[in-house]
């Protein structure tokens, strides 16, 4: 029985996880450096997108279109206008600022807001946190961490392994052995990401990245043995927290394989939250050491991403022998077909 076994209550599908202001300031309050000055009664109000934005153009009154549901950050440059105008000018613009249902403000590079903008924020229950970074500062960590909340989601029945710096995720039914292969290249000095229940995310630069459930962490179901803790036994260089998914391998027994390529000509390929990934079918047989193939598939992908093909080599390699003699024939004079 798999940790998670098929039909387990799991969602499948492609999803994106609630982020809430609080959740935001606990996650960041130590890199961002993040004070509460006000609105601490808005801190379950949700922040629904990674853009950000610096609300200069709405300060000065333009407000169409002005995408108030992002995070904004307040910098040097716009408490400097605020203070080149009049003190009602002042009043209206930030008065009309806080009447958006704004998620969050953050105030950059040490600068805070006066008092009745601070009670106005508190009274429409709109969170502001003062930051000691500069503004560019904030909006680069901000970004990077708002991309990496939102990045599309999906998690997967498998196995994911680093094997000679290639994410090789290995998937087929229950019972096929996924567990034990992984196992094995662990004691042969490979590095275990996750078991059974593998989350994968896509980066905005289409990276297919490949984590492990937090409450399995580095555990594994082994029939025969039960549960067992893979950073305990084998240390914690046997363990990493983040691979990079490069290719899939589906472990099938050899009845269920209907048909083989056997030069390896076929560029077989599969798609995880529209990403493409090379993909390979290894069956298994009795006997079969799949540990030793499964290295040899993480070589030959280093290998063929350097422009190194050996089945394209060797028919090119065949060809040419084919055509030589093909011309030695003709300018013999031989008949042939």
């Amino acid at each position: 029985m798999e940790l998670y076994p098929a039909g387990a209550d799991i969602d499948f599908s492609m999803s994106q996880r609630e982020l809430t202001v609080q959740q935001l300031v606990e996650d960041n309050k130590d890199i961002l450096k993040l004070a509460w000055a006000a609105g601490r009664s808005g801190a379950n109000k949700l922040i629904t997108t990674n853009d950000v934005c610096r609300p200069g153009l709405a300060l000065a009154g333009f407000f169409d279109p002005f995408p108030y549901h992002r995070v904004q950050i307040l910098s040097k440059v716009e408490f400097s206008y605020l203070d080149s105008l009049s003190e009602e000018e002042r009043m209206n613009s930030m008065f009309t600022l806080f009447s958006y249902d704004i998620p969050m403000v953050i105030c950059a590079a040490g600068n805070t807001m006066p008092e009745w903008a601070i009670e106005r924020a508190d009274e429409k229950q709109i969170p502001v946190l003062l930051s000691e970074h500069s503004s560019p500062v904030v909006a680069h960590l901000l970004s990077e961490y708002l991309d990496d909340w939102f990045a599309p989601t999906t998690v997967v029945h498998g196995t994911l392994v680093d094997v000679y710096g290639v994410g090789l995720l290995f998937t087929g039914k229950s019972g096929v052995g996924k567990s034990e292969i992984a196992l094995d290249l662990v004691e042969r000095g490979h590095r275990l990401v996750a078991d059974d229940v593998v989350t994968l995310t896509r980066t905005a630069r289409g990276i297919l990245n490949g984590t492990g459930n937090e409450l399995l962490t580095h555990h594994m179901e082994i029939r025969g043995i039960g549960i067992i803790d893979v950073q305990g036994i084998f240390g914690i260089q046997c363990i990493r927290l983040k691979k990079r998914v490069e290719v899939e391998v589906i472990l099938k027994e050899w009845d269920d394989v209907e048909e083989m390529d056997r030069l390896g000509m076929e560029e077989r390929t599969t798609e995880f939250l529209g990403v493409q990934i090379p993909q390979v079918i290894l069956p298994i047989v009795p006997g079969k050491n799949i540990t030793v193939l499964a290295e040899t598939i993480a070589l030959n992908h280093l290998m063929k991403i350097s422009g190194m093909n050996a089945a394209q080599t060797l028919n090119e390699k065949l060809l040419e022998r084919m055509e030589r003699k093909s011309r030695a024939r003709l300018e013999l004079g031989e008949d042939y077909e």
